[in-house]
C-alpha cells in the first residue's frame, strides 16, 4: 500500500467513525497531512473541547492526550501509541510535591502544561510557554516553585525579578543539548539570518537569540520575517514551515541531529489508522477524583492568562 493509499483509508475511516485527529506540530508531515486540527499541545486540548468532539485520536505524547481528557472527560480519547511519552513531564514525582507544600506552605507551585495530569493535579496553576511570565507576574506572594523545565523557569525569573522563583532541576532533553557553539557556528554560514528559539533551551542559547517564543510563537515570527530565519526548536517546525510557507528553504534548522523528539516521531500513519478502526492505541482514561483537581490549575491558567 502506497502512502497516499494509507492516507485516503485514515481519512475514509476517521469519516466513518467520527474521529477527530489532532496532531502537534513537531509529528511528521504525513501525520499533520491527515489532521483535521495541528499546533501547541494546549492548544489542541481547547480545540478538542470547543469541538465538542465525540472521539479523538491525539498524535502527540501522553501528558497532550491527558490534557484533553481533563477538558473533555466524555471524550474518548486515544494515543496511537502507548509509549510516546514526555521525559520531562515525568522528571518530578506528585509526592514530592505535596512533601514540598508541606515545608513551604507559602510558597506556590507553578507548573508548565508539559507534566502529567497527577502533577497538574498537585499544583496551584498551570502556564504555557507562551503566557507563564504574564501568569507569573500577576500571582499574588513572592515565592514559587516552577515545575519542572529549569530552563523555561530561568527564563520566567530573569523576566519577573520581582519575584523568588525556585527552579526544579527538570529540561526536555532535546533542547537542553543546545549549546552557543551550535548558535554561533549556524550563524558564520547564515550571517544575516535572525535567530528564534524555544524558552525551553539554555539560557546561554536563549540569550544570543532575536525571539524567543512557544512553538506557535516561533512560527508566526518565522511567518513574518523576509528573510532567513534559524530555528531553535524541535524539527518538526521546520519540516512544518517548509512544507505550508512559500520559499521555504529560508527556514533554517538548528543542530538538525539534536532536534529531534524521537518520542514524537513513534507515531506513523499505520498506527494513526489502528487508532481510529480500534485495531490499535490506548484509550486514555483518568480518575474522576484526579481529573478535577487537575483541572482547578488549569482553569486557573485561563483566568489568569
Amino acid at each position: 500500500m502506497t502512502t497516499q493509499e494509507l492516507k485516503n483509508k485514515i481519512l475514509e475511516a476517521k469519516k466513518e467513525t467520527g474521529t477527530v485527529i489532532l496532531a502537534h506540530t513537531y509529528q511528521e508531515p504525513d501525520i499533520i497531512d491527515v489532521a483535521d486540527v495541528t499546533g501547541d499541545s494546549f492548544f489542541l486540548s481547547k480545540k478538542a473541547a470547543e469541538l465538542k468532539a465525540k472521539r479523538v485520536v491525539m498524535c502527540g505524547v501522553r501528558f497532550m492526550a491527558e490534557s484533553v481528557k481533563i477538558l473533555s472527560p466524555e471524550t474518548e480519547t486515544i494515543l496511537p501509541v502507548a509509549s510516546a511519552t514526555c521525559p520531562m513531564a515525568e522528571q518530578i514525582l506528585p509526592e514530592r510535591v505535596r512533601e514540598f507544600k508541606e515545608e513551604n506552605p507559602d510558597t506556590q507551585v507553578v507548573a508548565y502544561i508539559n507534566t502529567t495530569a497527577a502533577l497538574k493535579a498537585e499544583c496551584d496553576v498551570c502556564v504555557t510557554s507562551s503566557s507563564a511570565i504574564k501568569i507569573v507576574k500577576k500571582l499574588e506572594g513572592k515565592d514559587i516553585l516552577f515545575i519542572p523545565d529549569q530552563h523555561l523557569g530561568s527564563f520566567v525569573a530573569k523576566n519577573v525579578p520581582e519575584k523568588n522563583i525556585i527552579l526544579w532541576d527538570g529540561y526536555c532533553p532535546v533542547h537542553a543539548q543546545l549549546t552557543k557553539e551550535d548558535v554561533i557556528e549556524c550563524k558564520k554560514k547564515y550571517p544575516d539570518a535572525v535567530f528564534a528559539v524555544h524558552p525551553e533551551s539554555p539560557k546561554e542559547v536563549v540569550e544570543l537569540a532575536d525571539m524567543v517564543g512557544a512553538t506557535s510563537d516561533i512560527i508566526k515570527y518565522a511567518k513574518e520575517q523576509k528573510g532567513n530565519v534559524i530555528i531553535g526548536t524541535e524539527r518538526g517546525v521546520v519540516d512544518y514551515l517548509s512544507l505550508h510557507e512559500e520559499n521555504g528553504e529560508r527556514f533554517i534548522q538548528l543542530a538538525p541531529e539534536k532536534l529531534c523528539c524521537e518520542d514524537m516521531k513513534k507515531i506513523s500513519l499505520e498506527d494513526v489508522y489502528k487508532a481510529i478502526t480500534g485495531e490499535g492505541g490506548e484509550k486514555v482514561e483518568l480518575d474522576e477524583a484526579l481529573r478535577k483537581k487537575a483541572l482547578v490549575s488549569i482553569n486557573r491558567m485561563l483566568e489568569l492568562g
